[in-house]
């Protein structure tokens, strides 16, 4: 059941729920708005119903309209949101200093407002919420490439990860984590619409996020080789579902650089379609 449920003091009949269902299955042009019969299933939990409803008349899903954020009239403008993605770098030197772990949660808690295919919103966020439990994944990390290597299993494409692992034993020099307080992995079921592009989506949610509260981030592919190609098994240890596709890894932690501008972007690479 999806618990679909009128205020008929609220309800002013305006029908936008109707209009608004992606799937169609609300009638309204009934006294009040109800699912038509034997087309709950087909609900996708958008909960486009219960957003658009101009008079918090509906509830749906066990989700009431009263614990949901009123949309603002106000929102960054434009140059706003142009100058953070713009001027968003890639952090590889980060303060020697954890991230509060409520603040952590309060990043990932909006990142998980990412739209995801089908609405499935399956993404896992795996992240590791103290250096110790960071320094932990390293090392198995560095174990599984220098594991591999021994065993001939390491791809050639991926050799340079040798000198990357032995530069870590010998000198504790971390190429791979950047010395990073924290790392985040999302990953989403197999079986679901768009997972890889889900986890991107919602990691990119947590990049423009993190960085307007001043927290640097790294995408870091090193480290979703290993995970994926060298040693998978590292996958099962920190809890990712063996039915997950592995999306992505981000680095993040307060940056220890500060820039000063923009780069300048080699240019626009555009096609328009002209049928």
């Amino acid at each position: 059941m999806i618990d679909f449920t009128i205020d008929k003091q609220k309800c002013i009949k305006c029908g936008l729920c109707a209009q608004e269902c992606p799937v169609l299955i609300i009638d309204g042009k009934t006294e009040f708005p109800e699912i038509k019969e034997g087309k709950e299933s087909q609900c996708i939990k958008c909960q486009h119903c219960l957003a658009v409803c101009p008079t918090a008349a509906l509830s749906i899903w066990g989700k009431k309209p009263e614990d949901s954020i009123p949309v603002p009239s106000k929102i960054p403008a434009p140059q706003e949101i142009e100058n953070l993605i713009k001027t968003r770098r890639s952090v590889r030197k980060f303060k020697n200093e954890e991230l509060d772990k409520d603040f952590i949660y309060k990043l990932l808690d909006t990142a998980a407002y990412a739209p995801t295919g089908h609405n499935k919103n399956s993404v896992l966020f795996s992240v590791t919420q103290s250096k110790s439990e960071l320094s932990k994944l390293r090392d198995l990390v560095y174990a599984g490439i220098k594991r591999a290597n021994e065993a001939g299993t390491l791809p050639e494409r991926m050799a340079f990860l040798i000198d990357l692992q032995r530069l870590w034993d010998s000198k504790k020099i971390d190429v791979l984590f950047r010395d990073a307080p924290h790392v985040l992995i999302a990953s989403s079921p197999k079986n679901v619409a768009s997972p890889d592009a889900d986890c991107h989506i919602a990691l990119s949610y947590f990049e423009l996020l993190a960085n307007t509260y001043g927290v640097g981030t790294l995408w870091n592919g090193f480290i979703k080789m290993v995970l994926t190609v060298v040693e998978p098994e590292i996958k099962a240890l920190i809890g990712i579902p063996e039915d997950h596709v592995l999306g992505y890894v981000l680095l993040f932690g307060k940056p220890a650089v500060k820039y000063a501008r923009s780069i300048q972007s080699e240019g626009l690479h555009l096609n328009s379609i002209s049928l």
